[in-house]
């Protein structure tokens, strides 16, 4: 009789379930995803109740083949993808794929790769969840039907190859309309006024003035400090009032994946992918001894701040062992999560908390054994004692005018003798002052008053760890795809990534804007939210998917049909500034190009003045005059005047310093037609230059038009002077691929033609 087989997602695991399963099993693996929608179409038949089109992912042929051999004769299949939507969906499609008369399937759920956690896992098998799995193909509806509908129009609108996404696009307005925040916002002036001052014992401390006669204060100029300085001159100071408290701290629950993110980014500088890559190894195993593979903390992709008791009894003997009695806790603490779509899994914690950092030290790489470490301490700290701080505010009074300090110390450390969270609410009380004794009515020695200039400041531009957050606390997409997200907008180029803080690009903008005005319900907020909590009812089997998708598509397929008709097209045209051409004083806009955004005159071609631009702090456009210099002994063939040498969107190159009378370019190393010739005439209607061969900054080869600056036409592929037997296209190009190798194909893209070279 063949032995039951389990299926897991990832190849990592198999060695580690085999381990503790021994022979009883056969295991193998999916390698993720098997099925998926086509690459090149939407793949939804909307009039067919939203019916997906399911087609296998090109290259798993042999995943799926081998799928197939490793169920042979098998009876029973026990189906263990990642137990979230994600793996779900993966067990529906495996288990369509493998179906047979007379075979039985189970879902099987590891939340950890250990002993225990394997044996729970088959121990207990679920029947494949429908209604996490329509939630998976609810998402995944929605995305298609938002992405394959929105990018042709962007596509026909402004630019080919540009996307839209459901999560993305909301995400990229969020990056948006916080710089315009920036922009607009106008620093404040404001001051304040220290007095450092002396009791009868060191040390001398700093108080701040917050009011006048009992109202707060606010001083608005260096006027109305000096008035309040000449007010205090030579006065006395006294202590009024002293208010002692101890108060409680109790420690953070175990991280879910967006704390963890979070957390990792501000302590470790690690990237959200980063960390879930990392997490990911963690849990999918370690070799510990040779041959010997533990996962090392519980699944990474959560909402839930449950924990098993047993984990928490373990980590309260660890604590009394390492700590003492008296860093304990009487009983386990627990935590309680917003809502019932949250409970699947326990938080992010050890497998085991007698796996400590230091015993691990030596089988982790260095980013593993950080991320261990963070995860180790926030769950031990978890069942830790509470921290008692003592707390002291003193209120001091010199005329009308009253003056405060707070002091705290640590009474007993409690959690915080392990771990201690970026978050403010507890950092904060560790920055405040250690005070003197004082008592009430004691006078002080004034040593000086320090007045201050301060300006309000704009709100911050998103840091990957307060992106996340923002995200999280909005209910925009979900942990599993906190990370993707991220790394999509980037890779768009509708965000830049510039000293750890995200600001949109000028693609960014322009994009952001043409959606924001015919899709404003989809690319808002708090609509999106309602669909990210519609998708957590689904899962737990209180909504209908087909609810969700006919509600979303109804109002969305109205924006989309206004859309086709009504969006500005800025394609070629591009979108108007308030600038004036220094040539013939029509308005520039700013148009993209295959480089990127730039600025050109509306009256092109009759005018054919262009320049890259940069934006001021409140983000007014400037056109950026490109550098050049004299390129010593290189003079213009044509008129005899000298080159120089300018900066273009494609590098360096030669112009002639008679321009705009003489327009003649050459390449820095020489040669009228600007590089070496390919003896292809440019494809651009009524240009007449050449293209020719160039470098770009990285030192890539393309392929560029003689004329620019003049026209812009560039390719990466190399053009072929050779015309297509098929269209009559007046030039080939030369492309290269693994399967194919070397081959030519038609330069228009309408034209399938290909040739072996």
């Amino acid at each position: 009789m063949s032995k039951p087989l389990i299926i897991v997602e990832s190849p990592t695991k198999v060695k580690t379930i085999k381990k503790y399963i021994g022979d009883q099993f056969n295991v193998t693996a999916t390698s993720g995803h098997i099925k998926d929608l086509p690459p090149n179409e939407m793949g939804i038949d909307i009039e067919n109740n939203f019916t997906p089109k399911y087609i296998d992912i090109k290259g798993k042929q042999n995943v799926i083949k081998s799928l197939k051999a490793a169920a042979a004769n098998a009876s029973d299949v026990y189906l263990a993808p990642d137990p979230d939507r994600e793996g779900e969906a993966i067990a529906y499609h495996t288990a369509d794929i493998l179906k047979k008369k007379g075979r039985n399937f189970y879902r099987v759920l590891f939340h950890e790769l250990t002993k225990n956690g394997i044996d729970e896992g088959i121990r207990s098998v679920h029947e494949l969840n429908k209604d996490k799995y329509d939630a998976q193909q609810t998402r995944r509806i929605l995305d298609r039907l938002v992405g394959y509908q929105i990018s042709p129009l962007l596509w026909r609108k402004v630019q080919g190859g540009l996307s839209a996404g459901r999560v993305q696009s909301v995400t990229v307005r969020m990056i948006c309309e916080r710089e315009r925040a920036i922009q607009a916002f106008t620093p404040v002036e404001y001051w304040s006024i220290t007095a450092n001052l002396e009791g009868k014992y060191p040390p001398a401390f700093d108080a701040k003035l917050i009011k006048k006669n009992g109202e707060k204060i606010e001083i608005p100029d260096e006027k109305h400090a000096n008035e309040i300085l000449e007010a205090l001159r030579n006065a006395a100071f006294a202590v009024d009032k002293i208010n002692n408290k101890t108060t409680k701290r109790n420690p953070l629950p175990p991280f879910i994946t967006s704390k963890l993110q979070q957390e990792a980014i501000s302590k470790l500088r690690f990237s959200a992918k980063k960390t879930m890559v990392v997490a990911q190894q963690l849990y999918e195993g370690i070799e510990i001894s040779p041959g010997e593979p533990t996962g090392l903390i519980t699944y990474m992709r959560t909402d839930s701040v449950r924990i098993a008791n047993e984990a928490a009894l373990e980590a309260q003997d660890l604590i009394r062992e390492k700590f003492g009695p008296e860093f304990g806790i009487e009983s386990p603490r627990f935590f309680k999560n917003k809502n019932k779509a949250q409970d699947a899994h326990e938080a992010i914690r050890p497998t085991s908390v007698y796996n400590t950092p230091e015993k691990l030290a030596p089988h982790l790489g260095k980013d593993q054994h950080e991320l261990y470490t963070l995860i180790w301490k926030r769950f031990v700290a978890s069942q830790m004692s509470q921290a008692l701080i003592d707390q002291k505010s003193v209120s001091i009074q010199s005329k009308d005018y009253t003056f405060n300090v707070s002091g705290s110390t640590v009474k007993f450390p409690g959690f915080m003798a392990l771990y201690i969270s970026t978050d403010e609410s507890i950092d904060k009380e560790q920055k405040k002052q250690v005070l003197p004794e004082l008592t009430e009515g004691m006078a002080l020695k004034l040593i000086k008053l320090e007045p201050k200039q301060h300006f309000t400041q704009p709100p911050p531009r998103f840091s990957e760890a307060s992106l996340v957050k923002e995200l999280e606390e909005n209910g925009i997409g979900r942990p599993s795809t906190y990370a993707t997200i991220l790394t999509t907008i980037r890779d768009k180029g509708y965000v830049d990534f510039e000293n750890r803080y995200f600001r949109p690009s000028e693609l960014g903008f322009l994009v952001n804007d043409l959606l924001v005005d015919n899709f404003p319900d989809i690319l808002d907020v708090d609509f999106t939210a309602k669909f990210e909590t519609n998708l957590d009812r689904v899962e737990i089997g209180e909504l209908p998917y087909l609810e969700v998708l006919r509600t979303f598509y109804d109002q969305f397929s109205q924006k989309l049909e206004f859309a086709k008709e009504n969006m500005l097209s800025i394609k070629g045209v591009g979108f108007p500034t308030d600038l004036d051409c220094p040539r013939c004083q029509k308005k520039l806009h700013i148009k993209v190009g295959k480089n990127g955004p730039f600025l050109a005159c509306n009256g092109y071609p009759d005018c054919s003045y262009s320049r890259n631009f940069s934006r001021d702090e409140k983000g007014k456009v400037h056109p950026v005059e490109p550098s050049f210099e004299l390129a010593e002994g290189k003079f213009c063939e044509k008129c005899q005047k000298p080159m120089v040498l300018k900066q273009g969107r494609y590098g360096e190159f030669l112009a002639c310093s008679g321009y705009p009378d003489c327009k003649n370019t050459q390449s820095v190393n020489g040669g009228a037609s600007g590089g070496k010739t390919t003896g292809v005439k440019c494809p651009e209607k009524d240009c007449g230059g050449d293209l020719v061969e160039r470098n770009s900054k990285r030192g890539k080869v393309f392929y560029g038009c003689s004329r620019y600056p003049d026209c812009s036409f560039a390719t990466w592929d190399k053009p072929i002077a050779q015309v297509c037997p098929q269209c009559d296209s007046k030039f080939l190009v030369e492309k290269t691929s693994k399967k194919q190798g070397t081959f030519l194909k038609c330069a228009n893209p309408d034209c399938n033609y290909k040739e072996s070279k």
